[in-house]
C-alpha cells in the first residue's frame, strides 16, 4: 500500500501539506504545479510552491514532496525540471491533468491529453534533462472531452521515460462532479508496465477499498478526501491491514478534540505565508471542508466565516479553540 497526497491548485499548498504530513499515513507529497512558460524560472519561484525544498525536499514531517511542473514547451519543461532536480527535489512530476480553463487555454494540463505525441515529447524531454537517478513521474486524467486517448496516454508516457503514472479517474469534461471511473483506471493501468496509481473521489475506507479493487492498482492518491478527514490515510492503512508509516504507531484523528492543536498550526503556517488580505478566507476553506467530517467544525467555520481580519481570527481560535500539544515535526 502507498498512499500520496495529490497536488491541488489553491488547496492542498505547503501549510496544508504540513499539516496532514503531520497527521500521518502518507507516503509522499506532489507540489501544487510550478507553471513554466518561456523562462527558467528563478529558484524563489520554486520555492514559493515548494517551500520544502529548503528542508531536503520534505515536509517538517519528513515526508517526501515531489515538484510537479506544468506547461507545453518540452525544452521548457525539461530546463527547468534540471533546475528543480539541482535544487534537491525528490523527482519530478507533471501536470498532464490540470482542467482550469485559463491552463487548458494556453495548452497546458488536461488540453495536452489531446495529443499524445506531444505528451510523449514532453516527458522524453524532461527524462533526459534530468539525472538518472531523478524520478519523473505523471499524473493525467481519463483525457479531455473523452477518454479515447486514455491508453495511448499511458503508453507515450511510459514509452518516453516516466517511472510512475498517477491517474484521475475522470476527463477534463467531466471536472470533479462524480463519479470517478475507478474501473476505467484499470484498463489503463493494464496497457502499461509502470505502477500506476488511482485517484480520485477517495472520501472513506469504504471507496479506498472499492477503488483499490475496482482499478486493480495498490496504490491511491488522497486529495479533497484527506482535506476533509486529515486521519483518511491512517484509517484506511489500519483498515486495509497495511504497515503504518514510521511514526504513525498509536495516532488517531478521529475526533474533533485531536484535531484543533492542527487547525491553531494551520493557522499560524497561513500568517507566515499569505498575505493578511488573503489568510481568513484559507483557514475558511479547510474548516469547510472539516465540517464535511466533523460537525464539530461546523462551529469554528460559523465563528470565523464573517471575519476578514487576522487579529479577530486570532483572538477567536485562542477563546474557542484548543491550541494544546500539536504533533511535533519528524515523527515520520
Amino acid at each position: 500500500m502507498l498512499i500520496l497526497l495529490a497536488p491541488m491548485e489553491g488547496l492542498l499548498d505547503a501549510p496544508l501539506r504540513d499539516i496532514l504530513t503531520r497527521a500521518g499515513g502518507v507516503d509522499r507529497c506532489v507540489s501544487e504545479f510550478i507553471r513554466v512558460t518561456d523562462t527558467v524560472l528563478p529558484e524563489r519561484a520554486f520555492r514559493r510552491v515548494m517551500p520544502e525544498l529548503g528542508n531536503a525536499g520534505r515536509t517538517q514531517a519528513g515526508v517526501p514532496v515531489r515538484g510537479q511542473l506544468l506547461g507545453s514547451d518540452p525544452e521548457r519543461l525539461a530546463a527547468n525540471a534540471a533546475r528543480l532536480a539541482e535544487m534537491g527535489s525528490p523527482g519530478v512530476d507533471l501536470n498532464f491533468g490540470c482542467p482550469a480553463k485559463v491552463v487548458n487555454r494556453h495548452g497546458g494540463g488536461a488540453a495536452l491529453l489531446q495529443d499524445p505525441e506531444h505528451v510523449h515529447r514532453i516527458v522524453r524531454a524532461v527524462r533526459q534533462a534530468v539525472p538518472a537517478g531523478t524520478v519523473v513521474s505523471a499524473k493525467m486524467r481519463l483525457g479531455f472531452d473523452d477518454d479515447r486517448h486514455a491508453e495511448d496516454n499511458a503508453r507515450a508516457i511510459e514509452a518516453a521515460g516516466a517511472s510512475e503514472l498517477v491517474v484521475h479517474g475522470r476527463t477534463k469534461a467531466h471536472g470533479y462532479r462524480p463519479p470517478a471511473y475507478w474501473a476505467r483506471i484499470a484498463q489503463v493501468r493494464e496497457a502499461v508496465r509502470i505502477p500506476v496509481v488511482a485517484n480520485g473521489e477517495i472520501w472513506s475506507v469504504a471507496d479506498a477499498r472499492r477503488c483499490l479493487s475496482e482499478s486493480g492498482c495498490s496504490a491511491l492518491m488522497l486529495g479533497r478526501g484527506m482535506v476533509a478527514d486529515p486521519g483518511l490515510a491512517l484509517a484506511i492503512r489500519a483498515e486495509l491491514g497495511a504497515p503504518p508509516c514510521p511514526g504513525d504507531a498509536g495516532r488517531t484523528w478521529a475526533d474533533w478534540d485531536a484535531l484543533q492543536p492542527l487547525v491553531h498550526r494551520y493557522w499560524r503556517l497561513i500568517q507566515g505565508r499569505a498575505e493578511p488580505r488573503h489568510q481568513a478566507g484559507r483557514l475558511k476553506q479547510w474548516l469547510n471542508f472539516l465540517r464535511r467530517r466533523h460537525p464539530q467544525a461546523e462551529l469554528a467555520y460559523q465563528g470565523v466565516r464573517t471575519l476578514n481580519d487576522p487579529r479577530l481570527v486570532t483572538t477567536w481560535l485562542n477563546q474557542h479553540v484548543n491550541a494544546g500539544p500539536a504533533c511535533p515535526d519528524n515523527h515520520a
